[in-house]
Order: structure tokens, then sequence, then C-alpha cells
């Protein structure tokens, strides 16, 4: 009993200490939140399992163009020196044999229809690529917005927690000089509602972080861990005074617009393709083998070699009706390219807007936080020397609160802005 007791007091330290370990929250930087994000993110691997499916349609066409050579065994019981009279224009003898040969067929030529298929699947394939891309700028954006997302709803709880520091000192200091028939019941109303607001602030900056926090636990693939140390990140500099580099960036390098022009490219080049069915295709037949067994005017061998030449002449207007709608599907794929292009343009302006006053608002914010302080020291001043009424200080509190949170906040909006501007002229990878 006495070992089990000390048994139990010595695994409770370390108990405790295992516990306490799974509870630390987990230090976390950008980068390494996007590699978890990229690494871990089933839509990505899931882009990158269909980009890979893509290249293989090249593959298939290009078959078309190898040779293939293919077995065959045939074992016959028939009358002897049956002819077949029904079911075709020839008519042929059937006579009891085994035989096994190879047979090969190779393309010569289809004017170039084949190779065609082949160059159109490959811009598939490429436009695959940037879908990909796409994909892995929409886990970056998601995961950097994320964490700015934390790390404003931190700054934003020690802005309450010092909020209730403070007003529940204010309100300590007046109940005592009201119990000293120094102020009134009224300013201790006053101080206690101010107290009681704060509070819900604090209650509701802590739901914030718990959310935000979920958030990026989600973005980053890994949801049983909710609790992050995030690094601050450097602040980005000014943005240039003209958006047009931004634009011709936008109109470069966005995957979506690169996904768009392949898709076009390929269907323009599906439309010679399809024109091409109405060309001959010319192909080598050869045949060769050996007949072990059968009747006597069946050879011991045989061979043969032939060219086949296939002329369409009339097929219900198909192949018309297949060109045609190639072209009109390259048409809409032009549209869809000039389409996205003005919204992109347009996506590009606003988030350039965004970022251009998210970093106005931080000199701002600095100006109203002094200001707002100074209004603080002034009000409690006054208050403290019986100057003015407690209605004054309140205000002043609700002020300098308001200031703090814009600028606690006003950081981490410009670097939450300058992430999306980064994906909207394509900028993230």
């Amino acid at each position: 009993m006495q070992i089990a007791y000390a048994a139990i007091l010595l695994a409770a330290p370390l108990w405790a200490q295992h516990l306490g370990a799974q509870e630390l929250p987990r230090k976390l930087t950008l980068a390494e939140a996007e590699r978890l994000a990229v690494q871990n993110n089933p839509q990505l691997s899931a882009a990158k399992f269909n980009a890979a499916a893509a290249y293989q349609v090249p593959l298939e066409y290009r078959a078309g163009l190898m040779p293939t050579v293919a077995g065959a065994l045939t074992v016959v019981g028939a009358d002897s020196g049956s002819r077949l009279a029904a079911g075709g224009l020839n008519n042929p003898v059937v006579y009891n044999r085994i035989a096994s040969g190879l047979l090969v067929n190779q393309l010569v030529t289809d004017f170039g229809r084949t190779g065609n298929l082949i160059a159109s699947s490959k811009l598939r394939a490429q436009a695959q690529d940037q879908f990909t891309e796409t994909t892995r700028a929409d886990i970056l954006v998601t995961t950097a917005r994320a964490y700015f997302t934390v790390l404003r709803a931190q700054s934003v709880l020690n802005v309450a927690q010092e909020t209730v520091s403070a007003r529940q000192v204010v309100s300590d200091q007046v109940t005592a000089l009201a119990n000293s028939n120094l102020k009134s019941g009224l300013d201790v109303s006053f101080a206690n509602v101010n107290l009681a607001d704060a509070r819900l602030l604090l209650s509701q900056a802590q739901n914030d972080v718990k959310s935000a926090e979920a958030q990026l636990s989600a973005a980053m693939g890994l949801p049983a861990e909710t609790r992050f140390a995030l690094t601050e990140e450097a602040m980005p500099g000014p943005l240039p005074d003209h958006i047009d580099t931004y634009l011709r960036q936008a109109i470069e390098d966005r995957p979506e617009l690169k996904n768009l022009r392949l898709e076009q490219n390929a269907a323009e080049r599906l439309i010679k393709a399809e024109h091409e069915l109405h060309f001959p295709t010319i192909g080598v037949l050869g045949t060769a083998g050996f007949v072990p067994t059968g009747e006597a005017p069946v050879p011991g061998r045989y061979g043969a070699i032939g060219v086949n030449v296939n002329i369409p002449v009339f097929n219900g207007g198909l192949f018309r009706a297949r060109e045609r709608e190639a072209e009109l599907r390259a048409k809409a794929a032009t549209e869809r390219v000039n389409d996205l292009a003005i919204r992109v343009l347009r996506d590009v302006r606003i988030a350039y807007l965004n970022a251009l006053t998210a970093f106005d608002r931080l000199d701002l914010t600095n100006q109203l936080l002094k200001q707002a302080q100074l209004a603080m020291d002034l009000a409690r001043g006054r208050y403290d020397l019986g100057l003015s009424s407690i209605v004054e200080l309140s205000q002043a509190q609700l002020n300098l609160t308001s200031a703090q949170i814009a600028t606690a906040t006003a950081r981490y909006d410009y670097q939450a802005q300058r992430t999306v501007l980064d994906y909207q002229v394509g900028a993230l990878h």
C-alpha cells in the first residue's frame, strides 16, 4: 500500500506536466501555417491528382500513332468446304483448322487530326495545372487571413483585459469615495455600468479569439488544435502611387486567367482536329502466322500486307456538326477569358483601395489614440478635482477603449488587405 502511494506521488508531477504540455499553445509563424495548410488540405491533393490524370490523356491520343500488335488463335470446326452464304457480300470457304498468328496495324496519316488532339489535350492538362495553382492560392489567402484574424482578436483581447483592469480601479475608487460621502451613488452606478460594459467586451473578445483560432485550425487541417501562439509578421511597406503595375501583373499572372487562356487554345486546336475528320485516313495492315493442323486446302503458313484508305463520303453531316460545335465552344472560351479579365481588374482595384485605406488608418488610429488618451487624462483630472461629472469620465473611457481597439486592429487589417491584394494580382505561390 505504501509502495502504491509512493508511486502515485511520483507519477502525479509527471502527469501534471504532461497535461500542462498538452495545454500549451502551439507556436507558429505565418510561413509554417501556410506550409501546414498546403500539406494537409484535401482540395489541393485532389487538384494535383486531377492534373496528373489530365497528363495521361495526351498519351492516350499518342497511342493512335503507334503500331498495334495483336495475337490471334483460331480454331474452326465446319463442314468441309462450307461457304457463308448469308450475312455478308463475301462468300469465303470455311475449313476445319487450328491457326495462330499476329496482326499489325499502323496508321500512316490522318492529316494531322491525332496530332491536334494530342496538342489540345496537352493544353487542357496545363490548364489543370493552373487550376491547381488557383486552389493553392485560395488556401494560402484563407490561411493568411485566418492568421491575421487570430492576431487581431488576441490584440483586442489584450485591450479588453486592460480596460477591465482600468475600470475596476475607477469603480473601486469611486465606491470608496461614495462610502466616505465624497461621491454620490449615481457616480458608483455609472462606474459599475462602465465596468460591466468592459467585462462584456472581454467576454466577446475571448469568444472571438476562440472562433478565430478554430478557423485557423481548420484552414491548416488541424481541427484538434485550437490554441496558438502566433509570431508577429513584418509590416509590408506603403503601396505605390499607381495601380497600373498591379493591373498588368494580374492580367499576366492570375492562374485563373492562365487556365482559361489554355482552355481557349485547346478549343482552337480541337477545331482543327474536327476539321480534319473530312480528310481520309491511311493505314498499313499486316498479318502472318502458322496453321499447325487443318485440311489440305489450308496452307501451313500464311502472310499478307496491305494499305487501307478510309475516305469519308457522307455521314449525315456529323463531321460538319462536330466542327461547328468546336468553333462555338472556342468562341465561348474566348468570351470567358474576356469576362474574367474584366472581373480580375475590378477585384484588383477594390483590393488596392482597401489596402490603401487600411494603410491610411495606421496613422489615423495612432493620432486618434493619442487624442483619446489625452482626453481621458484631462477628464480623469477634472473628475478628481470635482470639476466634471462621471458622465464626462465615462465618455472619455468609452472613447479611449474604441481608439485602443481601432489601433490594435489597424495593423492586422493592413496586413490582411495586403495579402488579399497579393492574391488578386496572382503573387501568392
